[in-house]
């Protein structure tokens, strides 16, 4: 087994009649269906999203699994094989927003989004098990509110868009759980396809999928999981996405979408130089960010996907410098993939901790792998998990 297959994509799968078995053990009967929503890595385009600008993510072939039946009796149970207690028994009535209901309040979230919205779901029994990593901004989370809102969609036969799907998954998150997310996670574990990445604007939530053939190319992209868990309910994130917004307002337009890239530098100069200049350093990520993953995007449309290594690289240094969110692990993981031959490389996801994606020749994927284990080591920090991302097929059931 070569270094970068440590996590590999056969040990990403769960097994549909492993959790169906499971849930059987659990409710003492066999599940209606199984179905399975992926991970994500974000090629480019990071905290663009709730900025109604542009994302470029692939699904994971890491996937939430869910084994589900409907119930009319205004009764939620939902066990994960993932946490450890008991199933948590819920009534659909009484689900209440932001009530800190540790894991299960994602599930919990989207079947109180979906009663919100007016759609008649009278309860399920839920098994669910996930090789998502958590705390790794890989967007487990995202794979569990999808996976349970597929599910019911046809369960309850809703006929509900993946677009549909995605936003209220997001809302889920938003309004139920309480992190003020983009909607980019969710659209991505819904609507992306196998061998592409998938173009997003989150203004419309128009998509474009882009063929991303990175064998094909002798190419590979690492997932580098520092196994610095972060969190983003603890303010950071919310602090990043006032900022951006004072930004927006300060200069007049409803988001920093609108402010257009040659423009960056005059529209700087309107915003006050105050308070460590974070709101301008805010918005010169967010406007430059858009800007790169237009980039990327001419890029892999010229066929020239080695050409976007160093615009993955330029974007990590404005998360670094300019948003602030990335950590020692995530830079040492640039620094030494680029410095063993990384033809770019980045933090990715929301930041404090979490992954960071690698650009290699496949060749040389194990000289950069060993690298980067070598320079944790060397700074004394926990040994990463690195592993290839393989563009994978979004949510459906299996």
């Amino acid at each position: 087994m070569s270094a970068a297959e440590e996590f590999t994509v056969s040990a990403a799968e769960v097994s549909a009649a492993e959790v169906s078995a499971a849930f059987t053990a659990l409710y003492g009967y066999e599940p209606a269906g199984v179905w399975a929503a992926p991970g994500r890595v974000n090629l480019i385009g990071e905290y663009t999203d709730f900025n109604e600008g542009f994302v470029m993510p692939l699904a994971l072939p890491h996937t939430a699994v869910a084994a589900v039946t409907r119930r009319d009796d205004g009764i939620l149970r939902v066990h994960s094989a993932d946490v450890a207690g008991p199933v948590v028994e819920l009534a659909v009535d009484s689900l209440t927003p932001l009530s800190d209901g540790g894991w299960a309040a994602y599930p919990a979230g989207v079947v109180w989004a979906l009663r919100d919205a007016g759609h008649a779901v009278g309860g399920a029994d839920v098994h669910l098990a996930s090789t998502v990593p958590t705390g790794a901004g890989l967007s487990s989370s995202a794979a569990l509110e999808v996976v349970t809102a597929l599910a019911l969609d046809e369960l309850y036969e809703l006929d509900l868009t993946r677009r549909e799907l995605a936003l209220l998954a997001q809302r889920a998150e938003n309004a139920f759980v309480g992190v003020p997310c983009g909607v980019m996670d969710q659209m991505a574990s819904a609507a992306c396809e196998a061998g592409h990445v998938l173009h997003l604007d989150c203004r419309d939530l128009s998509v474009r999928q882009v063929p991303f053939d990175l064998a094909g190319e002798g190419l590979v992209l690492l997932v580098v999981d520092t196994r610095v868990k972060h969190a983003l309910g603890d303010g950071a994130y919310a602090e990043r996405r006032a900022g951006c917004e004072a930004g927006a307002r300060a200069l007049g337009v409803t988001h920093l979408r609108d402010v257009p890239f040659a423009e960056l530098p005059s529209a700087l100069d309107r915003l006050p130089d105050t308070d460590d200049g974070r709101v301008r350093r805010y918005v010169r990520h967010v406007v430059s960010d858009d800007h790169r993953v237009e980039r990327v995007m001419a890029l892999l449309d010229a066929g020239d996907v080695r050409g976007i290594g160093p615009v993955l690289t330029e974007g990590h240094v404005s998360l670094r410098d300019d948003l602030r969110i990335s950590c020692a692990e995530l830079d040492l993981v640039v620094e030494a993939s680029c410095g063993a031959g990384a033809l770019g490389a980045r933090m990715t996801g929301g930041g404090f901790g979490g992954s960071a994606v690698v650009l290699a020749e496949a060749a040389d994927a194990d000289a950069v792998t060993k690298s980067v284990r070598e320079a944790f080591a060397g700074a004394g920090f926990a040994a990463p998990r690195v592993f290839p991302a393989v563009a994978s097929a979004g949510a459906g059931r299996v």
